[in-house]
């Protein structure tokens, strides 16, 4: 090479900006940081939201029963995106489950379909789809222990209820036990949460135009019924189911007529009803071994429970209770340790074109379309009026309280959860960790784009340096 040709290089080589390799690389690794510190602050901020905003979704939940289940002195409604009965964190026991019309509880498939349910000791909210239009306390019972929902499910040629454990996640299936049954449905739970009584029906001839009804008592844990009844199709039949307090006799409203058996199906007794009275609901056996009805005063809206000789069906006589006024019926739900009764009233749907205070059959008086709201009520022995122990919102229609919290006999101050759901921020975490993904495959092609133009340049710079040498 001449002494004319290096200079040149040389001069060439000197006019070429320098690049500065130690100086970028620190710069490029100190942005790497701050960029994968903001994805991480962005991740804990999103796991933590829902914390913050959603008490009901706390990542652990107190033990069952903590301070005590009690029933809540108000209730909100499902949040758009609440997490599901089996969904992580569990629920445990619940307090009170409820239906209706209300935003949360319908959409556009599933026909009013949706329930709720609130925690035994705190405000947990969690929501269950049905499908359809299942009242609950009739269609849609939650367990004495307040641990699993008794769900009707399956159609056609498989009938069932579904057992939704509220404790660990799982859901059973209860087969119906009735051959030919197209309709499987929940009536009543046995007070030590081992049996149901299930109604089913049959179609009675190939046209489908009438049906067979059939009460069954079946053991959760064999599958084994009892047949308790079978008997055409009647606008009331089962409905409700009380059981007394020991478990050994049941009382069910037959159209007309209350019917007592035992839990061999063996019938004990029954008497007809009065006209404008019903079988008060679930905890209608009293302390003492009789039964309760409602009744209506004459072209009134006002409800009385009463009591009648369950052996012979003979009135004796109205409760020292207050009578309800301006609802469409009362439900009994059970007796608190102070004698109280807890009852469920029905506040009348205005727009109703029904007449309630003329005869109408006691199921149109609980029916959607004729009620506006549900709200539990105490009737306290002595006591001039009823006191308001829950209210609900409008459209929230149907209402079952567990027995663990009517035994109870306590109310708590209740703060119904607001904003979104478990499931949003699910869906937001899962969305932070894609875009948290995308930024870190990123950034690591960007360091392997650096790393590769470092490389270009060292082997630039070690050829000038053997060209000088070389020179």
């Amino acid at each position: 090479m001449s002494v004319r040709l290096r200079e040149a290089l040389r001069e060439a080589a000197a006019e070429v900006p320098a690049y500065p390799v130690h100086e970028r690389a620190v710069r490029t690794a100190r942005r790497t940081r701050r960029r994968a510190a903001a994805v991480a602050a962005v991740l804990v901020l999103v796991a933590l939201v829902p914390v913050a905003v959603r008490g009901d979704d706390r990542p652990s939940i107190a033990p069952a029963g903590a301070g005590g289940p009690a029933l809540p002195d108000r209730i909100g409604l499902p949040a758009f995106g609440s997490l599901r009965a089996t969904d992580r964190p569990r629920l445990g026991p619940a307090a009170l489950i409820f239906s209706g019309q209300a935003r949360g509880l319908t959409g556009l498939l599933d026909e009013d379909g949706t329930i709720g349910i609130v925690g035994a000791d705190a405000d947990r909210y969690r929501t269950w789809r049905v499908g359809f239009e299942a009242p609950v306390g009739e269609k849609v019972l939650l367990s004495p222990d307040g641990r699993r929902v008794s769900v009707p499910a399956g159609s056609g040629e498989h009938p069932r209820v579904d057992l939704v454990d509220l404790v660990d996640g799982t859901v059973g299936h209860l087969a119906s036990t009735v051959s030919g049954s197209t309709l499987t449905e929940p009536v009543g739970w046995a007070p030590d949460g081992t049996a149901l009584v299930v109604r089913d029906a049959t179609p009675a001839n190939p046209e489908g135009s009438a049906y067979v009804n059939t009460l069954s008592l079946v053991r959760l844990d064999t599958g084994q019924a009892v047949r308790l009844l079978e008997t055409n199709q009647l606008p009331i039949f089962g409905t409700p189911v009380a059981f007394s307090a020991d478990g050994s006799r049941l009382a069910f409203q037959v159209g007309d007529k209350v019917l007592v058996t035992g839990t061999d199906g063996r019938q004990i007794t029954s008497f007809s009803l009065p006209p404008e009275s019903g079988l008060a609901g679930k905890g209608a056996w009293l302390p003492d071994g009789t039964l309760a009805l409602v009744s209506r005063d004459p072209d009134t809206t006002r409800w009385r429970l009463r009591r009648v000789d369950p052996a012979t069906g003979r009135d004796l006589g109205v409760l020292a209770l207050p009578a309800v006024d301006g609802v469409t019926t009362i439900r009994l739900l059970g007796w608190w340790p102070d004698g109280s009764a807890l009852v469920v009233g029905y506040r009348p749907e205005p727009n109703s074109p029904a007449s309630f205070a003329g005869s109408l059959e006691m199921d149109q008086r609980t029916a959607y379309g004729n009620v506006r709201a549900v709200r539990v009520l105490g009737l306290a022995p002595g006591a001039a009026a009823p006191d308001t122990l829950l209210t609900a919102p409008d459209q929230v229609l149907a209402i079952d309280v567990a027995d663990a919290v009517v035994r109870a006999g306590r109310v708590r101050a209740a703060d119904p959860p607001s904003g979104p759901g478990g499931r949003v921020w699910w869906a937001a975490l899962a969305a932070a960790l894609v875009l948290g993904g995308l930024v870190a495959a990123r950034v690591l092609r960007r360091r392997r784009a650096h790393r590769s133009l470092r490389s270009a340049h060292l082997v630039g710079e070690e050829g000038q340096h053997r060209g000088r040498q070389g020179g």
